[in-house]
């Protein structure tokens, strides 16, 4: 009888433990959760990004309220990488235009950058990237939307004529071009998009 009570306490001890570990594992996922949903809030703040897809994307490419000011700066990176390498005429453009974003030296932002700058983003970061701004764009008035779509091609423009041509500028190569296709079509699509939206679906009947 006595190993009969003793099995039973041993079992519900057993058992006991095991609810307190599901309980504590439980808990510690929506601790997670919650610290996650905080701080896509505050990387959707600094970005100005509201799309909840977009933001969970950017998150799970590493990207923090601290770097997310790094967004405009991709699509040069992509571009100083087109042919495979980045120059120096190349870095010291986008490390300049770095600074007048206000990506301070030595910042955790600064060190992303130098980061992407020494070994080449993947792919997904970089079309990731791009549909975050071309959203970022349209949430904006047109006016400034079209002053910033002409800025950031502008500076990719000069990117790519960094390194080729006389005394290294001039030359923008097919690959360098592909990427500023890429980027321009990114942009005309969200473009298209947001018309669409402004239409509102179309009427039936042709009236």
């Amino acid at each position: 009888m006595a190993d009969q009570d003793g099995l039973a306490k041993r079992g519900r001890g057993l058992e006991e433990a095991y609810f307190h570990k599901r309980e504590q594992e439980l808990i510690e996922k929506l601790r997670r959760r919650g610290e996650e949903a905080a701080a896509r809030r505050q990387l959707g703040e600094r970005a100005g990004v509201a799309d909840e897809e977009i933001l969970k994307d950017l998150q799970a490419l590493g990207y923090t309220p601290e770097t997310v000011m790094l967004l405009h700066l991709v699509p040069l990176v992509q571009m100083a990488w087109a042919e495979g390498s980045v120059s120096d005429q190349e870095r010291a453009l986008i490390v300049e235009a770095a600074r007048s974003r206000g990506v301070a030296e030595g910042s955790e932002a600064d060190r992303q950058l130098a980061k992407w700058l020494a070994t080449r983003p993947s792919e997904e970061v970089f079309d990731t990237t791009l549909r975050a701004i071309g959203a970022i764009l349209q949430a904006g008035p047109a006016g400034e939307r079209d002053a910033s779509q002409r800025d950031l091609l502008s500076y990719c423009t000069a990117i790519a004529s960094a390194s080729g041509g006389i005394l290294g500028f001039g030359k923008v190569t097919d690959q360098e071009r592909q990427v500023l296709d890429r980027i321009s079509q990114e942009f005309a699509r969200h473009h298209a998009e947001a018309a669409r939206r402004a239409a509102g679906p179309p009427k039936k009947g042709g009236s």
